[in-house]
């Protein structure tokens, strides 16, 4: 089974949408743990109105709000999983009805994989969130006129679909495309390298690290393009005060690995 590991905080309003995109899966064999990084009592009353008839169990984790914490409530997440594929997702992302069927399609022991997505602007989210409920047809049908007017940046990956084969492979290492918001890797993988590195806090580059960790035990990464693009809301950019300091502790490790070959 697969267990799709739902990051959020206090967006409700994305985080419907995501999980109505879940809901059109046509592979249902999968869970969802949802990794609340300390959202407040509305998005509770969200996850509980769905959880009684959405179509695959719910497990709602959650944290104190004690600032950007994502990595200890997805390490929860990890261990909370009864999958034995753990598929990364965060709550501003909607889904398209193949997306879980793409992943486990990509799935291959030894392997992780690291999606893709599709930027959506400021006007089209505003949109889609005004939508009573997720329609994935309705996108679609605009699709091209979305893609000329600027409501996403692209359009032939939603088009054209890929399988797998060698040349989704890195042979090392590369920074470039990795998004937390959308990875994949097996459950036994991840607690190899004890998961996520929670003294890593604030936004940004936490998804490197654990996909660095994996492929330095050994690991291959696999690109998810032209296969597991999903539809990222427009909003505002993270305090992204602890950036630097945290991309500084990956390339440090990086280089430790590099002095240990040579």
């Amino acid at each position: 089974m697969i267990s799709i590991l739902l990051a959020t905080y206090n967006w409700p309003q994305a985080l419907k949408l995501c999980l109505e995109s879940l809901a059109t899966q046509g592979d249902l064999d999968f869970e969802i743990i949802i990794a609340d990084d300390g959202s407040g009592s509305e998005t509770k009353e969200l996850i509980d109105s769905m959880r009684g008839a959405f179509p695959v169990p719910i497990t709602h984790l959650w944290q104190e709000d004690l600032g950007f914490r994502k990595t200890i409530i997805l390490n929860q997440a990890i261990a909370t999983a009864h999958g034995d594929y753990l598929v990364f997702l965060d709550g501003d992302c909607l889904v398209q009805p193949d997306f879980v069927a793409r992943h486990r399609t990509l799935a291959q022991k030894g392997y992780l994989v690291t999606g893709s997505r599709v930027l959506l602007s400021e006007s089209l989210t505003q949109q889609l969130l005004q939508w009573p409920s997720w329609n994935f047809q309705g996108l679609m049908a605009k699709l091209l006129g979305h893609r000329v007017n600027g409501g996403i940046n692209k359009y032939w990956p939603l088009k054209i679909k890929l399988g797998d084969g060698a040349w989704r492979h890195y042979k090392k290492f590369v920074w470039r495309r990795i998004k937390g918001c959308n990875m994949a890797c097996w459950k036994a993988d991840a607690k190899a390298i004890h998961g996520f590195d929670e003294t890593m806090t604030g936004w940004g580059h936490e998804d490197a690290d654990f996909v660095f960790r994996l492929q330095r035990n050994h690991i291959i990464r696999k690109s998810g393009s032209w296969a597991t693009e999903v539809f990222h809301l427009f909003h505002q950019i993270h305090d992204q005060s602890n950036a630097a300091e945290n991309a500084k502790r990956v390339r440090e490790k990086i280089l430790a690995k590099a002095r240990s070959v040579n």
